[in-house]
């Protein structure tokens, strides 16, 4: 099972749980079964279509998957997979 490491600002949405182990071969498919676990997450992470929103990074290690295979990159059972959320606001 891969470990998914849940943001701070997310946390909220996962029972306050830091880190989820899913499972699937995929990144896709590993938050897929994150979602499914947590619903109310969703909407935080993947637009009407299922893909990631705009301004959700994920990360496989140190890769961003998008200069990998995005949704479809493989993951193995000691993969880290971390979401990384954009931070706005504030003012200058």
């Amino acid at each position: 099972m891969a470990k998914v490491i849940i943001p701070t600002p997310l946390r909220k949405f996962t029972e306050n749980q830091a880190t989820f182990n899913g499972s699937g071969n995929t990144v896709g498919a590993t938050i897929v079964n994150l979602t499914e676990t947590y619903p109310d997450i969703k909407q935080h992470l993947l637009d009407e279509n299922g893909k990631f929103r705009n301004f959700v990074r994920v990360f496989i290690g140190d890769e961003d998957i998008k200069a990998l295979q995005n949704e479809a990159t493989e993951v193995k059972e000691d993969s880290v997979i971390s979401i990384v959320p954009a931070i706005a606001g504030g003012s200058f």
